[in-house]
């Protein structure tokens, strides 16, 4: 075992949100640039599609800013995703992770009132962690009334519980960071 704590689907303390698969930490941090901004890691903190991410040379790293309630970023980041999976070899990751990414940042932009932070990395593993962070402690919630099968939005918590082999949500000090991962089939 690889020294951390495995737990099964549960709630957490609160109720409202869940968590599967191992308890991971965040991905590592710097300083932050706006969705459109490219180059390798550094002064921006963005990392090109196949750039090693800081400190390990065996990551690929892609790092996005996204304003306040710009919801047509959210189709940048599905774009630069599709892109830089393609060009790190997993192509095949690339409609679960656009959808599941698309379903967090459209939720960290809707219901928070502020930006989103997104992190997708693939390890050598080959498997895909992607975190969204926001400025909110707001735990996410799943729709709790019975028409909720009929209505036009409020599924996405149950897309990413659904198709990511693992998620979660850590609450920080600036706010949380909901994350999911991807493996290979």
């Amino acid at each position: 075992m690889d020294g951390q704590s495995r737990f099964p689907r549960q709630r957490t303390s609160s109720g409202d949100a869940y968590r599967s698969g191992p308890v991971q930490g965040p991905v590592g941090g710097g300083k932050t640039g706006k969705a459109g901004a490219t180059g390798t890691t550094g002064a921006t903190g963005t990392a090109l599609p196949g750039a090693p991410a800081p400190g390990c040379a065996l990551h690929r790293r892609l790092h996005l800013t996204l304003d306040p309630a710009d919801l047509v970023a959210v189709g940048s980041v599905r774009r630069r995703l599709r892109s830089a999976l393609s060009h790190w070899g997993v192509p095949e990751l690339s409609d679960t992770a656009e959808l599941l990414s698309s379903e967090l940042v459209t939720n960290a932009l809707l219901h928070t009132g502020k930006g989103a932070v997104f992190d997708a990395v693939l390890g050598s593993d080959h498997r895909l962690r992607i975190e969204v962070q926001d400025g909110t402690s707001r735990l996410p919630g799943r729709r709790r009334d019975p028409g909720a099968e009929y209505a036009t939005s409020g599924r996405g918590l149950l897309l990413v519980e659904a198709l990511a082999d693992s998620w979660g949500v850590q609450l920080r000090g600036d706010g949380k960071v909901t994350w999911f991962e991807l493996a290979l089939p």
